[in-house]
């Protein structure tokens, strides 16, 4: 039984997409991005600040990312059950908290814990945004009758693209002009305006959620063994060691558990027996995964290098990098509202290959022009995969389940990153030597295959976008 929408803000207007959800969704959005990319400007300077070595502030990136990879399904899950206002209000106040804390943790030796602390609350809190923006997209795409909101899904897009481009600078200017503290800070007024546009433009009942009395249960002993699973192996992929060999051990034993607790609970925290059937679905988390890869790969394997192997200036390999992430949002602006996704997928693929094999070819002196064109090249796939990625999501999740699987498609994609660490870290050692760059362009180039062949072979992939009429208008 669905539930009617009711708004607080006016009746939404017949035929076409709420343009006054957009505010709301894009400042949710933002909040998990920015804060993956502003932190690595604040980490030099919180580690003088509090005399806290390397090892320990390290976990002010690492902390946001587990938090974000566990929590993004979960919070998602909740959104389908009790709807997106109460979830996206209660995120929105966490990031605020967040905030507050790293603004006034005391300035000792021992602070960085409480850094540490504001950052898992950060993490959880900016889970809320991206399966919100989902589920609404979703809901209003049922009420217009507009099946393919190309337009709505490009913006959201664009905007997590351009925040990761401007967020690092950003972050230079907050230290510069007020301290590390800034960093922080931003998140007050960010949380609070997450709080007060929620508040005002998002309804409390989208439809899709089901009505209170036939709310599922909430499958703890199935959360509890997606955690422990997925943090017992980001742990390790993040500190690989022997001594912690166990750590994958009671990750695959966590994750036997839990599809077999899932398979038989009647309201399961991740439906396993859809999502095993849903074999597109399932390849399009494959995708996110092998995309974020190759994408932070390069985005922190390749500026290591360019610094170390080309001995760039940190400004320079900065001004090198930054066609990457113009290409992207150029081409996500350009073909965004074109619902179809398998060329895009194929395209991209594509040029994911050829950029990694132009990484073969380069040498400690190779010319300024050569490094700008392989950027250029992996800006498209930056822009399309990601762009035909969440299309695809868009159309393979069961409406009910928009937000948990949105979510879960986040958790993949930040696997990916931490998997881009062990592949960069292992490759260089010491230092970002020219060696160990051709490794990456082989990582790259073995990654690449992998995914054209799994886009190849999918030929529900041909299916999504065709004759869908168009809610981005």
């Amino acid at each position: 039984m669905r539930v009617p929408r009711v708004r607080i803000a006016g009746p939404a207007p017949e035929g076409r997409f709420d343009r006054r959800l957009l505010a709301p969704m894009m400042v949710g959005t933002i909040l998990n991005p920015i804060n993956t990319a502003i932190i690595a400007v604040a980490l030099t300077p919180i580690g003088i600040a509090l005399g806290a070595p390397a090892s320990e502030t390290v976990w002010l990136v690492s902390s946001l990312y587990l938090a974000t990879a566990i929590g993004q399904p979960l919070v998602g899950r909740l959104v389908d059950v009790f709807g997106v206002r109460p979830l996206f209000l209660l995120g929105a106040a966490l990031v605020t908290v967040a905030g507050a804390i790293g603004l006034f943790a005391p300035e000792s030796r021992d602070s960085v814990w409480w850094l540490v602390a504001a950052r898992v609350i950060l993490g959880l809190g900016t889970c809320a945004g991206y399966p919100a923006a989902m589920h609404l997209i979703r809901a209003e795409a049922d009420r217009t009758g507009l099946a393919s909101p190309a337009g709505i899904l490009t913006l959201l897009s664009v905007t997590t693209q351009t925040v990761a481009v401007i967020a690092p600078a950003l972050g230079g200017l907050l230290i510069g002009a007020w301290g590390w503290r800034a960093t922080f800070a931003v998140n007050i007024p960010l949380g609070l305006a997450s709080l007060l546009l929620g508040a005002l433009f998002f309804p409390r009942r989208t439809g899709l959620e089901p009505a209170p009395e036939d709310r599922p249960r909430i499958d703890g002993i199935g959360i509890v063994l997606f955690a422990v699973a997925m943090l017992s192996l980001l742990v390790f992929l993040q500190n690989l060691s022997p001594a912690l060999l166990w750590l994958p051990a009671v990750a695959a034993v966590a994750g036997a558990g839990f599809v077999w607790w899932e398979r038989r609970t009647p309201d399961p925290f991740i439906d396993v027996r859809v999502l095993s059937g849903n074999v597109p679905l399932l390849l399009s988390y494959v995708r996110s995964l092998l995309t974020a890869t190759i994408s932070y790969t390069f985005v922190y394997g390749f500026t290591q290098w360019l610094e170390d192997g080309r001995a760039l200036s940190p400004t320079a390999a900065g001004l090198v990098l930054l066609p990457v992430f113009a290409t992207g949002v150029a081409v996500a602006i350009t073909f965004g509202r074109r619902p179809e996704v398998v060329w895009k997928l194929l395209v991209g693929s594509t040029a994911q290959l050829i950029a990694g094999v132009l990484v073969l070819f380069m040498t400690g002196s190779s010319p300024i022009w050569f490094l700008v064109l392989a950027m250029l090249i992996l800006g498209i796939p930056q822009g399309l995969n990601n762009l035909a990625i969440q299309n695809s999501l868009y159309f393979q999740a069961e409406p009910d389940r928009i937000a948990s699987s949105a979510g879960l498609l986040r958790t993949f994609f930040y696997l990916g990153a931490i998997v881009s660490a062990v592949i960069y870290g292992n490759a260089y050692g010491a230092r970002a030597s020219t060696a160990g760059l051709h490794v990456l362009g082989w990582v790259v180039v073995g990654i690449a295959l992998v995914f054209l062949l799994i886009t190849v072979l999918d030929r529900s992939l041909a299916r999504i976008g065709k004759d869908t009429p168009s809610a981005g208008r």
